[in-house]
């Protein structure tokens, strides 16, 4: 069976650094931060201070505001990210395509806030005035289900829970989706909305997050000051669609998606595998996948969480996997701006390697001030640099040893 051709004809976010690809993509190049002192929990409360939280959210730009009170914030971002995306490719769902347009949208972990609220409600007033939206609003299946709701996609509709590597897999299972002929269009991503007192408790007893309260370098990733990582909330959205069906309505494409790798580590339920051994196999089958020669690498970008086994560890990944053209290749971390957006990481992550092979331009890891021995490859400090950018690769790393790569061409 002969595979179809795959490229991204849409793009659509809610991050950090703003809640427009433009935007999003200014504050990347500019190595501006979206990290700033937590507002959304009380900080004095716990001992991380800083988060990389949405501002300027209004939800009733994208939907009925009797609806948002039916969708926990993660759904929301996801449903806002996904008609940015549809607008921007031009993409007209009529119900002739309609069946042929799928969903595949991952949440790490889905609707905490909700949990946390209807907790409450349960604890202090008992279970008549839990919201019988409750399961609906939590369950993190439910922003692929609220899109395709929203737009009347009827195809395949999926959600990946891979932790911290979900945007990742998800854009890669959709992609295989249209590869081979089950749909013609998949609107994929990832969606977070964790900041909530649970998540912040649970990270800090478990010692990933950074407990650095100096706000701008808090996220460093590849220091060898780093501590952790600075917890992150949003949502990225990828319009993915069959060369065939593109060309055929004139759509503008950004980019051709053409390698996906997904790799198990068989080891800890958090530790990465020693020497990366996770990283590189998804690596190398998502060149394999690419059908390219790794040396064609230009820009990689890094899951780089700014955690001390992470940076380590993935810098062998590629070591092993590029060998001397790891030293050539260009690498950054944007969580050093955006913060860890856990879920949506991979697909915001997704966008900036698309956003480089469109402008020529790659992202800085900001913060890097201190080299770390064990880190030394070129990760592009403090400053982007204009560089022709003809294939990246996308590295997504999660808790329970899932390993994802995407690798992305200039059409």
């Amino acid at each position: 069976m002969e595979k179809k051709r795959v490229v991204v004809t849409g793009l659509g976010t809610v991050s950090p650094l703003g809640n427009t690809i433009d935007s999003l993509w200014g504050n990347l190049i500019e190595g501006n931060s979206g990290i700033d002192y937590i507002t959304k929990v009380n900080k004095d409360e716990f001992p991380v201070k800083v988060a990389a939280e949405v501002k300027d959210w209004d939800a009733t730009i994208y939907m009925d505001k009797k609806e948002t009170k039916r969708m926990d914030l993660f759904t929301q971002y996801a449903v806002a990210a996904a008609k940015m995306a549809v607008e921007d490719a031009k993409l007209d769902i009529t119900d002739e395509i309609a069946p042929r347009v799928g969903v595949w949208i991952g949440s790490g972990i889905g609707g905490m806030a909700t949990y946390e609220e209807q907790f409450r409600k349960f604890l202090d007033k008992g279970y008549r005035r839990v919201s019988p939206f409750f399961v609906p609003m939590l369950i993190p299946d439910m922003a692929a289900g609220q899109v395709s709701i929203q737009l009347g996609a009827k195809g395949i509709n999926s959600c990946t829970v891979t932790a911290c590597a979900t945007g990742t897999n998800s854009i890669g299972d959709a992609f295989k989706v249209i590869e081979r002929g089950d749909a013609d269009v998949m609107i994929s991503g990832g969606a977070e909305a964790p900041l909530t007192n649970m998540a912040f408790a649970g990270f800090s007893t478990a010692k990933a997050l950074s407990f650095n309260d100096d706000l701008k370098t808090a996220s460093r990733p590849f220091d060898k000051n780093r501590d952790g990582f600075v917890m992150g909330e949003g949502a990225g959205i990828l319009i993915l669609e069959s060369l065939e069906s593109a060309e055929a309505r004139g759509a503008k494409i950004y980019a051709e998606i053409v390698g996906y790798g997904s790799a198990g580590d068989a080891h800890h339920i958090t530790a990465p595998a020693p020497e990366g051994d996770g990283a590189s196999r998804s690596m190398q089958q998502a060149i394999d996948d690419a059908e390219i020669d790794a040396s064609s690498i230009d820009y990689i970008n890094a899951h780089g969480t700014s955690t001390q086994l992470n940076d380590a560890f993935e810098t062998k990944a590629m070591k092993t996997v590029l060998g001397e053209h790891a030293y050539n290749v260009s690498i950054s971390s944007t969580k050093s701006m955006t913060g860890h957006l856990l879920g949506a990481a991979g697909a915001v992550e997704a966008i900036a390697c698309i956003k480089a092979i469109e402008d020529s331009i790659i992202p800085p890891t900001i913060n890097l001030e201190t080299p770390d021995p064990e880190c030394d490859l070129n990760y592009v400090p403090n400053q982007a640099i204009k560089k022709t950018v003809n294939v990246a690769l996308s590295n997504s790393l999660g808790f329970g040893g899932h390993n994802a790569t995407l690798i992305f061409k200039k059409y």
